[in-house]
């Protein structure tokens, strides 16, 4: 069974499309016109260890926010999707990410009932084109429309670019141990949701 799927979403802000396959290599073909939040898909992609494949064009000349956000929907989307009922996933996964002096923190559950604790300190209001801020709206997004919860922390950090790259690899991490394959569907319920 190949856990893979496409996703496209059409507004007045925004045109994007996102495919995945959960079971590829981290090989991924972004552009969403941003060029750090390109940069963190990648490290989502590949740290994952899923193909991911991205193409977003938005209002950028409003700001990032509609684009961001919008990726985190239709991301989300794709996952989900993509894992189907759910069974045959170790369903939680845990990672804790150093990258330099930042240390990023993920916890997961693949549950069908989504949620977003963020923790994330940022120092500045962007980095590069990307608001600091969308980070949170980023994974709220991906959590609500993956059916995740979500628990995301920096735990220290100085360099605003470390910590969100930290805190995406978690997430990549966590990702990836939760959507391993197991047998059966790890809840007292039978079912997740």
């Amino acid at each position: 069974m190949t856990r893979q799927s496409t996703v496209s979403r059409k507004t007045k802000e925004t045109d994007i499309t996102v495919s995945v396959n959960l079971d590829g290599r981290g090989q991924c073909d972004i552009s969403t016109g941003i060029g750090f939040f390109d940069h963190m898909l990648t490290a989502l992609g590949v740290h994952s260890g899923m193909d991911l494949t991205v193409r977003a064009v938005g209002d950028l000349q409003v700001d990032c926010h509609h684009t961001v956000e919008d990726t985190g929907i239709v991301l989300g989307q794709a996952v989900a999707k993509a894992l189907g009922d759910k069974s045959g996933i170790a369903r939680y996964g845990t990672a804790f990410i150093p990258m330099d002096e930042a240390l990023g923190f993920c916890s997961l559950d693949v549950s069908g009932r989504p949620f977003l604790v963020f923790n994330v300190p940022f120092i500045k209001a962007k980095i590069g084109e990307f608001d600091t801020q969308m980070t949170e709206e980023f994974f709220r997004a991906f959590a609500f429309h993956s059916g995740i919860t979500l628990h995301a922390k920096v735990e220290y950090g100085k360099n605003d670019h470390h910590m969100c790259e930290a805190v995406f690899k978690a997430l990549a991490h966590a990702l990836k141990a939760a959507v391993s394959p197991k047998d059966g569907t790890l809840s007292t319920k039978g079912a997740l949701d």
